[in-house]
């Protein structure tokens, strides 16, 4: 593993178009977060659709239209956009520009219920829908979004008449959600509702999966909450949910056979601090290091044998794929890596995720390294790499690597009142001291990543001069 860290390492750092040409020097591990982030943050601000500023849904034209928005990727990329903000990547006015901009289509787009769909035009604001039948709201993609919009309502928390009037309607859209009309007069949450086919979906939201965010938001509105037992009796409902067994000696309290793919573990988490996080049911911080420990070590071990897979390769989550996309797990693997999983699960495992990002830049360069970061998947055993960006996937990898590197989203979105009181109300609470040894686990693991010079790369032009 380590000898792949001495070679030569192929990064853009300059803007992509400017006509320079970066010659050979050493980045620090502090200088390669920043290029991974600066540059996965362009999807979000230089991809974004021109007229309403939402991520596009992902970068592919030969299937997907740029006019078609993501709601939930947007939340997203709202929340890439106030950290790439607060590292300077950005100026704070453009990226109060950006966010007005989205906020103020979101005003006036189709809406159901206060909740808003999976996808929309961003020409027109009206619903694309995801299925025949999946034509109204979405309310777990209203959760991510609204996740981003709360973060950047505390971020933007100046004086000024422009910061001000966007925490105002920010507030609007997040009173108007009426997350109680999602469970359907049941002790669940309901994932759709449409105006023509109403409740036909018939997909109620139980756990465990990615859509925790839900409930802690549907309990926190301050104008349509949830009742607690929708959350204890509707989420936790599944012969999914809890688990406690033992994988490669790791134990996973929640979750599917191996834990599913490792977006459980950062949708819900972009914003909603683990840290100490507990509830009747697990402690969420333990939850997600556990799963993301048995990810890790599955690809290590690789069991089927596949090429490429190691250290400093792994990380399986739902993606592209050669025939399609799938839910790629360590009990449904299939050759492929995707980045996100390991980037994006930098909180979890510092060391094993640098070692992943290394190992992509070294061993693959610019197969899949491009104009907004990595591309979404590759597998080395059927010679195939992705040539596209989808927004869900390249959202979490600037969010989580700031999350471990200062908790700005974790600090920002858990700032929020209403929040702490929806936890409340769910009976959860953070086990301060669990928490304040977290924290001094993370500050050791940074400080080590920084202090291994050895490991430190060269860097210079990938060709997109």
């Amino acid at each position: 593993m380590k000898k792949f860290y001495t070679a030569i390492l192929m990064v853009l750092v300059t803007v992509c178009g400017c006509g320079s040409h970066v010659g050979q020097s050493r980045l620090t591990n502090e200088q390669l977060l920043d290029t991974v982030q600066k540059q996965t943050l362009k999807y979000f601000t230089e991809f974004a659709n021109p007229v309403c500023g939402m991520a596009v849904e992902r970068s592919d034209e030969r299937n997907y239209s740029n006019d078609v928005v993501t709601t939930g990727g947007t939340g997203f990329g709202v929340m890439a956009i106030v950290a790439g903000t607060n590292r300077g990547f950005i100026s704070r006015q453009s990226a109060l520009v950006h966010i007005t901009r989205i906020v103020n289509f979101l005003d006036t787009c189709d809406r159901y219920h206060g909740a808003w769909s999976h996808w929309y035009y961003g020409s027109t604001g009206k619903t694309k829908p995801f299925s025949k039948k999946d034509d109204g709201g979405d309310i777990v993609e209203t959760a991510y979004l609204i996740q981003g919009l709360l973060t950047a309502r505390q971020y933007f928390n100046k004086s000024s008449a422009s910061e001000k009037q966007l925490r105002n309607n920010i507030d609007r859209l997040w009173k108007g959600v009426e997350w109680d009309w999602y469970t359907h007069g049941e002790n669940v949450l309901y994932w759709h509702w449409s105006p023509d086919y109403h409740w036909a979906m018939n997909m109620p939201v139980r756990g465990w999966n990615e859509c925790l965010i839900a409930y802690v938001l549907a309990a926190s509105s301050p104008t349509h909450p949830i009742n607690p037992k929708v959350y204890h009796q509707g989420w936790t409902n599944s012969n999914h949910f809890k688990n406690g067994k033992k994988y490669f000696d790791i134990q996973l309290p929640l979750g599917f056979e191996y834990g599913g793919p490792l977006f459980f573990t950062q949708y819900s988490f972009l914003g909603l601090d683990p840290r100490g996080l507990q509830d009747r049911y697990a402690d969420y911080w333990k939850q997600n290091v556990a799963q993301s420990m048995i990810n890790y070590t599955y690809c290590v071990e690789n069991p089927k044998h596949f090429k490429g897979y190691g250290p400093d390769c792994w990380g399986l989550t739902s993606s592209d794929d050669p025939d399609g996309y799938a839910a790629h797990s360590p009990a449904n693997d299939n050759s492929v890596i995707t980045p996100t999983a390991a980037l994006s699960s930098f909180p979890y495992t510092p060391g094993q995720s640098m070692d992943a990002l290394k190992g992509f830049f070294t061993i693959f360069g610019n197969r899949i390294w491009g104009k907004y970061g990595f591309t979404d998947a590759f597998s080395l055993q059927k010679n195939w790499y992705a040539d596209n960006y989808l927004a869900i996937d390249q959202g979490p990898i600037v969010v989580m690597i700031e999350n471990y590197r200062s908790q700005l989203l974790w600090n920002l979105f858990m700032s929020c009142p209403e929040v702490n009181n929806g936890l409340l109300r769910l009976g959860f609470f953070v086990d301060t001291n669990e928490k304040t040894e977290i924290e001094k686990n993370m500050s050791l693991s940074q400080n080590n990543l920084n202090l291994t010079k050895r490991e430190s790369v060269n860097k210079t032009s990938m060709g997109y001069q």
